[in-house]
């Protein structure tokens, strides 16, 4: 009965399994924002865990796997319905449309993994030269994500993500369908890490597994991604980024992940 209603032109299953799949990431996000260990999300306390560095490793890119879930994927619904549609006639569209998002996550789970190898170095540097902790390296953070606002690989990116339809036809060939539904959410991954990199380290930074912050800054990359109005956010956000950073050397605002 059930297998009688999934019929390919009945989108429901695929909308609710994206609905349940992204909404999941959100809930235990949540939990774990509320919980005690939502340190292990943070910059601030990465390197204060009791756990071995391999356990705190695995568990970091899992809550940011759970992260990219949640609120990069949402954006990228554009393509993926797009693809989903070119692929509806054939017998495997499910598996491809699985490993389009596949690609696309790993592209960002392999990136959560390094920028713990760079923030566990980081704990590590500060540990034996405490004078770096004076220097400020929430300013930094705070004016890197800012100045990269302005920069033309972060607009040459954000123009990749805004027209999902040229970048299927760009980049879909189909010959290999699932070697070819892997490589193209990777090649979506890069470029959506290319627009939002210092966006989601600044999460990083600033407060782990905490909803307010994710959602706020789940809003801004997506409306820079996927609006039309998005252009005209990118640039006032540099400024504002590097105001903040400016603020917070002068000891006017504060920066919670330094």
């Amino acid at each position: 009965m059930i297998g009688a209603l999934r019929t390919p032109d009945d989108a429901r299953w695929y909308r609710l399994s994206l609905g349940a799949l992204v909404l999941s990431a959100w809930a235990v996000l949540g939990v774990w924002g509320a919980s005690p260990f939502a340190g292990l999300l943070s910059h601030r306390e990465i390197g204060e865990a009791s756990l071995s560095p391999i356990s705190r490793l695995a568990i970091f890119v899992f809550g940011w796997t759970l992260m990219t879930v949640a609120m990069m994927l949402p954006a990228s619904l554009p393509l993926i319905n797009l693809f989903r549609r070119l692929v509806d006639r054939r017998p495997d569209r499910t598996g491809l449309v699985v490993r389009l998002i596949v690609g696309y996550v790993g592209v960002w789970t392999y990136f959560g993994a390094l920028a713990y190898t760079g923030d566990a170095a980081l704990h590590e540097a500060v540990r034996r030269l405490p004078g770096l902790a004076a220097g400020g390296i929430g300013a930094t953070i705070l004016l890197a994500a800012g100045v990269y606002q302005f920069t033309p690989l972060k607009h040459a990116c954000l123009e990749k993500c805004r027209s999902p339809y040229s970048f299927l036809v760009e980049q879909w060939h189909g010959q290999q369908a699932g070697r070819d539904a892997l490589r193209l959410g990777a090649r979506h991954g890069l470029f959506c890490l290319g627009c939002c990199w210092t966006l989601m380290l600044l999460m990083f930074a600033i407060g782990g597994a905490n909803v307010g912050w994710m959602l706020a800054l789940g809003a801004v990359m997506a409306a820079e991604r996927g609006t039309r109005w998005g252009r005209y956010l990118t640039r006032p956000l540099g400024v504002a980024l590097t105001l903040w950073a400016a603020l917070y050397l002068a000891g006017i605002l504060p920066f919670s992940g330094s």
